[in-house]
């Protein structure tokens, strides 16, 4: 039997939302000594070096959710990236692919392609300043750290929730399932930044409790199946502006960021690569002024 195909048909066949929604319940629960046995069962699984940590003890954690989202020391994570025209890793993980968006189509993998329309929620007007733009996609292990920062200055000007499949985000699945970001439950965040607009695709995936940013909390899962889209202010005191290396959201297990940029707003470094390890903060790109 081919294993790797039998794990993708074996995520067609499984009821991906109820146990989502059942997971969910048990990260958020108070559970005692099982969450505290689970924890140190998912350390060692993961070899999770706890003393990135700010908390490093696990008794700390209450919930699972709380280990999960935990902070790591700020000295950690510096700002390397912190000239005006540069711009920064949002997350610990790796870099699954990036590059040009030709003609509106987003590389997945060899073989896969996806339309950018559809991974922003089917509005074309979204999709428009970055039809011929750059892409970064960054895959967050289970072992990462999973609070997602700004790559650069943004003020938010629309999110958009669209619901989804909840596929494993993982590399197997990545290669063998078509449209896979696209069909996904995922959040779209659009931001102006200073030299026009860029966006940050948050994707669920199996087991994924939910999405959280820091202007609305948890975001999904909301119940039905319609894309829902918030506007916000460009300026005033409405206004959601979040400077380079700030936090902007989190997932409460692991998954993917997509960052989308309109055409020659930023040149990846050279050495970067599908595969390439990211880390927080460090330099992903700059743009020529």
């Amino acid at each position: 039997m081919n294993w790797d195909r039998a794990k993708i048909q074996l995520q067609h066949w499984l009821p991906k939302h109820g146990l989502s929604r059942l997971v969910g319940k048990f990260a958020a629960a108070r559970a005692g000594w099982f969450t505290q046995m689970f924890i140190r069962w998912f350390i060692r699984q993961y070899k999770i070096d706890m003393s990135e940590a700010v908390h490093e003890d696990p008794r700390a954690y209450k919930t699972f959710n709380e280990f999960f989202t935990r902070h790591l020391k700020p000295e950690l994570r510096p700002l390397k990236a912190d000239k005006a025209n540069q711009f920064a890793h949002p997350v610990d993980g790796a870099i699954s692919q990036l590059g040009d968006i030709e003609e509106g189509r987003i590389f997945q993998a060899k073989g896969h392609d996806y339309s950018l329309t559809d991974l922003v929620g089917g509005d074309p007007r979204d999709a428009h300043a970055f039809r011929e733009g750059d892409f970064a996609t960054i895959y967050l292990a289970p072992k990462d750290y999973h609070r997602i920062h700004m790559p650069c200055d943004g003020v938010l000007r629309k999110m958009v929730y669209v619901p989804g499949d909840l596929y494993s985000v993982n590399p197997l699945t990545v290669a063998h399932v078509p449209n896979l970001f696209a069909r996904n439950e995922r959040v779209v965040a659009i931001f102006d930044g200073e030299f026009g607009k860029f966006a940050m695709v948050l994707v669920g995936a199996t087991i994924v409790a939910s999405i959280g940013t820091v202007w609305s909390e948890t975001v999904t899962p909301p119940r039905g199946s319609s894309v829902h889209a918030w506007e916000y202010p460009a300026s005033g005191d409405q206004a959601i502006a979040l400077k380079k290396g700030e936090e902007m959201g989190h997932f409460k297990l692991g998954s993917t960021v997509i960052l989308l940029f309109p055409n020659d707003a930023i040149d990846f470094e050279d050495e970067l690569k599908a595969g390439s390890v990211t880390r927080m903060g460090e330099l992903l790109g700059q743009r020529d002024d």
